[in-house]
């Protein structure tokens, strides 16, 4: 068998979605999420000028030669655009090897560890009572652990927060220029440990709870902030500091009990290998889609197990249905799962993207279909074409751009 076409699809049912679709000259295909929120096209280019020419007459079930061939070959390694393009193709070869095995792809990956994949909804508000009325929100739809984000008193717009402009009205997501949000991190730190008494006051002790600082602390800020959000027993405190500087989390992990969890931005193992040897985190986080595939996740997450820490795979809406197929598969499957994010996707997305995995009582299931579950609707994706979108910027008061 023999990898005859390399085809990049570029759609915007909502927001936008990068995926390759591999097909044999046994007509198997293979489907794989290369989006990489805000800086879609530039890998779209990795793929089509560089990636795609590869790969034809390639055996698709040499699925590790080929991730080594893309990694080793290309000279200038690891980044989030390789990486997010050989995830890409990873995940279609995957595709392709368990659709010829006419298995599911967790079977391949060891088989079941679990009859299902616990999961964490996202909940947020403006102020505080908004927020509550999202976590009753989450709750009702079976969510068994919430992330929880707020608005801060004085500032306009927060990052995780639905933004709204100088009239209310919501600030959607894809704009022609970046959002630019305040920050105050001296407001940040007062206004959290309030959110987290108020939440454990309506829902009890029992409620897992997650929260997000999205990079925005230095290692003191962030041993004060988990130092102060122990009384609430966290499920976690994500991304307290920049991911750039992982000795920043030898002082945090010092001061603190607080279970830390980083990683969505880290491209390779290289990225963890302090964090996880010297044990300063509790869950990598990394997404298939953005770490190079199936294969190099299923060893990271080997590596974190020897230091008993857990998966917590990268979910939110800009994972696609693919990549998030694939980590439902892996979750299935590793012994040292943790927690998987899931945002789910709007309906029109579900139409362009049908998929196998299953979401009931806040867990998913990835289904017993052969591959990883999911087929790309290409008239429909072409329907909705690429928007220029982009990320949101912080500015501190005084106008310069945060730069933890």
């Amino acid at each position: 068998m023999r990898i005859v076409d390399a085809k990049v699809v570029v759609t915007s049912p909502g927001r936008n979605f990068v995926t390759l679709k591999l097909t044999t000259d046994e007509g198997l295909t293979g489907l794989g999420d290369a989006t990489l929120n805000g800086r879609e096209l530039a890998v779209v280019s990795y793929l089509t000028d560089h990636v795609a020419p590869l790969l034809t007459g390639l055996d698709p079930h040499r699925v590790e030669d080929t991730w080594q061939y893309l990694y080793r070959g290309a000279y200038w390694r690891r980044g989030p655009v390789t990486m997010a393009a050989i995830a890409a193709v990873d995940v279609a070869l995957w595709d392709i090897k368990a659709k010829a095995a006419g298995l599911p792809l967790y079977q391949l990956l060891g088989g079941a560890s679990r009859d299902r994949v616990t999961t964490y909804g996202h909940a947020n508000g403006r102020d505080i009572p908004e927020l509550l009325d999202s976590v009753r929100a989450r709750l009702a739809e079976g969510y068994p652990a919430v992330r929880i984000q707020t608005g801060i008193p004085g500032l306009r717009a927060v990052y995780g927060v639905h933004a709204t402009d100088d009239h209310g009205a919501p600030v959607l997501h894809q704009r022609a220029r970046p959002l630019v949000e305040d920050w105050d991190t001296d407001a940040y730190l007062r206004h959290t440990p309030a959110v987290f008494e108020a939440v454990r006051a309506e829902f009890g002790a029992g409620l897992p709870l997650l929260h997000d600082a999205h990079h925005r602390l230095t290692p003191v800020q962030a041993a004060r902030l988990g130092k102060d959000l122990e009384p609430y027993r966290p499920f976690w405190l994500e991304d307290c500091t920049p991911a750039e500087n992982q000795e920043a989390l030898r002082l945090v992990r010092r001061h603190t009990t607080t279970p830390l969890a980083i990683g969505e931005v880290f491209n390779t193992v290289y990225d963890y290998r302090t964090l996880i040897t010297e044990q300063l985190i509790d869950y990598v986080r990394s997404a298939v889609t953005h770490f190079g595939g199936v294969t190099p996740l299923r060893k990271l997450f080997d590596f974190a197990a020897q230091y008993q820490i857990r998966s917590a795979v990268h979910g939110p809406e800009d994972i696609s249905p693919v990549g998030m197929a694939a980590a439902v598969h892996l979750d299935l499957a590793v012994h040292n799962f943790g927690i998987q994010e899931y945002s789910g996707h709007n309906p029109l997305t579900e139409e362009v993207f049908r998929h196998a995995y299953t979401f009931t009582d806040g867990h998913l299931h990835p289904g017993e279909a052969p591959g990883i579950g999911v087929e790309l609707d290409e008239e429909l994706a072409a329907a909705h074409p690429y928007e220029q979108s982009y990320l949101p910027v912080n500015r501190l008061r005084d106008g310069t751009v945060h730069d933890w």
